[in-house]
Order: structure tokens, then C-alpha cells, then sequence
């Protein structure tokens, strides 16, 4: 059956409430034949999701109607294993049943590097030694992923898309990259010089793909950036705390975004 992730507006209720109105969709389900797999919920935002294996979207709204009547704002199809890169996990966390705890949000920072001038690299080096460029490069990267909580989500031949739960955290983790990339630098004759790009958002959103407006603002600021730098937007720089040294960019038209947007720097040195 095909999977479906929805979202919910939710301003109001608590991890209590959603946890509550999860048991009622897991007490209707089989009746329908349908499995709720898991769920988010983030509180500040007001917003919730749901994964769901089902014949079709009106079957698992079906079941949210009659367990408890929040039928879900908006519905996409998703791919298992996408959700799984993005948001980490397909399966309630053991933390579900406990009404106290905070769960995870599902709000993600989403970064895209690029490796510059890439095709004029392999026509110096080399198919060879180009390969093992962008193998220090994509070694680099997971690294960086794997200490600061994020996951790969798909690799681009010359560059990597990924996801990071904390928005902190992603921009921490753009900025170990570089730091490494500098090291890296230092020591061998031919330079690696990589463009990162990021910005945060929640999975479904105007879009009818997993975190659609969010993926392709961030491969449009890595598109932006210059060699060596990081680029966020300025979404990201609102959830920010403080301790990091932003330089204003100014306003630019993005390519597949109406309103031009503010975009900034990341001092990484």
C-alpha cells in the first residue's frame, strides 16, 4: 500500500492531547485497514504529522474522522526510506506513550554542499583522481553529519543533500565542514573548495513533495553562495541563537520563488 505523511494544525493542544488522539487512530485502524506508523508533534509551531500506511488518503482520514475528528489539513505521498533520511525514523520512538515527554518536532534544517567548478576538476585530474576529490569531500561531509545529528539524504555527484533535527546544529555542522575542508586544503596541492547552502522548514508543506519549498530553497542558496562559504536563509537566521557572526547579503531572486528573499553568510573561520 502506498504510504502518506499528513500535517495538522494543532495551535492549541499538547504532547498529551496528540499522544491521546494517536491511541484512538491505533484502536481504528485495522478496521479499515490501515497502519498509523508514527507521529510528530510540535508544539510551538502548532502543527503535527502523521505516517501512514493506506489504501488511500480518504481511508486514513477516514480513520482520523471517526477516532477522534482532526482530519488533516494537507496529505502527500511519500517514499519510506525518504522519510526515514529526513526525519530519522518511520516508527514510534519509545518515548510515544509518554505523554510527558517532548517529542520531535519534525521541523528540519536542510543543507545542500556543492563542490565548485567541479567539471573543469575532472577535466585536470582526471576521472581517477577527481573520484577521490569528491570521496574526501563526501568522507568529510558524513563526518560532520554524524557529529552534529544529521543524516544524508541523497548524494549528487558533486555534492551532498542532507538533513539536521537542530537548526543550530546544521548550521554548526556547514561550519565544521568548512573547517575541515580548510584543513584538508593545507595539506594536498589540489584544493577543495565546496558552497553550502541552508535553509529549515517542516515536511509537508505547499508542495506535494517531502520538505518540496524547503529542499529547493536550499539548493538555491548553495547555488548562490561562493566558493568556501555558507549561505542561510533568513528563516534560518530567525531561529539562530546567538554566537554566531552573520554578514547581511542583501536581497536576491531566487529561481522558482515569486518575492525575492534576505540571505546571509556564515563566518566559519
Amino acid at each position: 500500500m502506498p504510504i502518506f505523511l499528513d500535517r495538522h494544525d494543532l495551535s492549541g493542544l499538547t504532547a498529551a492531547d496528540i499522544a491521546e488522539a494517536h491511541r484512538r487512530d491505533l484502536e481504528v485502524q485495522e478496521k479499515y485497514g490501515v497502519k498509523f506508523m508514527t507521529y510528530w508533534f510540535d508544539e510551538e509551531r502548532g502543527t503535527g504529522f502523521c505516517l501512514i500506511d493506506a489504501p488511500d488518503i480518504k481511508t486514513a482520514m477516514r480513520v482520523h474522522d471517526e477516532a477522534h475528528g482532526d482530519v488533516a489539513v494537507e496529505v502527500i505521498e511519500v517514499d519510506l526510506s525518504a522519510v526515514e533520511a529526513f526525519l530519522g525514523r518511520v516508527a514510534d520512538p519509545p518515548s510515544a506513550a509518554d505523554n510527558t515527554q517532548k517529542l520531535d518536532a519534525a521541523f528540519r534544517s536542510i543543507m545542500f554542499t556543492d563542490i565548485a567548478d567541479s567539471t573543469a576538476m575532472t577535466e585536470r585530474l582526471g576521472d581517477d583522481r577527481s573520484v577521490e576529490m569528491v570521496r574526501a569531500h563526501d568522507a568529510i561531509v558524513r563526518r560532520a553529519l554524524t557529529d552534529f545529528g544529521g543524516r544524508e539524504v541523497k548524494h549528487l555527484g558533486d555534492g551532498i543533500m542532507a538533513s539536521v533535527d537542530n537548526i543550530d546544529a546544521g548550521v554548526k555542522c556547514a561550519q565544521s565542514i568548512q573547517l575541515a575542508l580548510d584543513a584538508f586544503n593545507l595539506a594536498s596541492a589540489e584544493k577543495l573548495r565546496v558552497r553550502i547552502g541552508l535553509d529549515a522548514g517542516e515536511p509537508v508543506e505547499d508542495s506535494n513533495d517531502l520538505f518540496g519549498a524547503t529542499v529547493q530553497m536550499a539548493a538555491r542558496l548553495c547555488a548562490e553562495a561562493r566558493p568556501d562559504t555558507i549561505v542561510i536563509s533568513e528563516k534560518v537566521r530567525g531561529l539562530l541563537s546567538g554566537g554566531f557572526a552573520l554578514s547581511e547579503l542583501g536581497t536576491r531572486k531566487l529561481k522558482g520563488f515569486i518575492d525575492p528573499v534576505n540571505i546571509y553568510e556564515v563566518d566559519w573561520r
